[in-house]
């Protein structure tokens, strides 16, 4: 199946959010001009019924399922029943209607968090039922991973386009920098630039910092589910990654350095440090031509300067010229 944007009618779930905003600006700078962004205070896609009636609006010929409960690590531990239920029922109806409605290709976009905690590195997709995802974001993993099943059994029997994504952790400009719900990369960088600004002489992280993780600029991820959309049509799931991982405590010290952040690094051990390894195999993604582009130091300058940017525009200030 080929896809041309500028004939397609484009659901895209989750579209006002951090991902989804870049997929946005991505398909339509690809030609697309039929794209609908639901908002969840007028289609809670936990409702069957308001799915359906969402779908009877847009009638859509391609549908990109984003939408998803996230958080950090604090945040999963918080509200595990939460994240599951809701994760579930929002690929539930959504893969459903799609089959009901005749959507012709849907792209269901899942986590890192689905692997099992202990994944041999790098992480290939035929390893994603080899054991239990790591406990702290299991609820979400396998909620995640539901999407997958569903979508192979609805191929199976019903002959419907679908598609599985597994993208590595997100970061870039427009994240999310709530402290109750960020991930590592916002979560460091408002500590670090809190501190710098209020001269504080340490900050504290969680964990030991031996835990590695792999990072995928946000940009680099929406052109991955394009790139996907238009050229891939296999049952099986694809990596999407961008091929290196690095120490949360090289992170913590490069994200001080750009920050300005010169005081220490305190490490709270009583806190978890979430699966011990992070990096996938991405060699399945050439099947559609996707390569990660953005250098990651480049990408973590980019998004510093747009937080900071955001917290001077919010306090006033105006900010400082180079």
């Amino acid at each position: 199946m080929s896809l041309a944007w500028g004939s397609e009618r484009v659901l895209l779930t989750g579209g006002s959010g951090f991902l989804g905003s870049a997929l946005a600006a991505d398909l339509r700078v690809a030609g697309c001009t039929s794209l609908c962004i639901p908002r969840s205070a007028e289609y809670d896609l936990r409702d069957r019924d308001a799915v359906d009636r969402l779908h009877r609006l847009a009638r859509p010929t391609v549908t990109i399922h984003l939408a998803a409960r996230v958080g950090g690590i604090g945040a999963n531990r918080e509200h595990p029943g939460e994240f599951f239920h809701d994760n579930v029922l929002m690929g539930l109806h959504t893969i459903d209607a799609a089959r009901r409605f005749g959507v012709r290709k849907i792209v269901g976009v899942g986590t890192v968090c689905a692997y099992p905690k202990f994944t041999p590195v790098p992480f290939k997709e035929e390893d994603l039922w080899d054991g239990y995802p790591e406990e702290t974001n299991a609820p979400y993993g396998l909620a995640k991973k539901m999407l997958l099943v569903q979508l192979q059994a609805y191929r199976q029997q019903y002959g419907l386009n679908g598609i599985y994504l597994l993208p590595v952790n997100l970061y870039g400009p427009g994240d999310n920098f709530e402290p109750s719900s960020s991930h590592v990369i916002p979560a460091l960088i408002r500590k670090c630039v809190e501190a710098r600004k209020l001269g504080s002489h340490e900050i504290v992280v969680w964990g030991t910092g031996r835990a590695t993780r792999e990072f995928l600029f946000v940009a680099d991820a929406a052109r991955g589910i394009r790139l996907a959309a238009e050229r891939y049509d296999s049952a099986e799931p694809v990596n999407l990654g961008a091929g290196f991982e690095i120490s949360i405590r090289e992170l913590v010290e490069l994200i001080a350095q750009i920050c300005g952040f010169q005081g220490d690094i305190r490490w709270d051990e009583s806190k978890p440090d979430g699966q011990p390894r992070r990096r996938v195999d991405t060699s399945r993604a050439d099947a559609f031509g996707f390569r990660a582009s953005t250098q990651f130091e480049a990408g973590l300058r980019q998004t510093v300067e747009w937080y900071e940017a955001k917290v001077n525009r919010l306090e006033g200030a105006v900010p400082a010229t180079s």
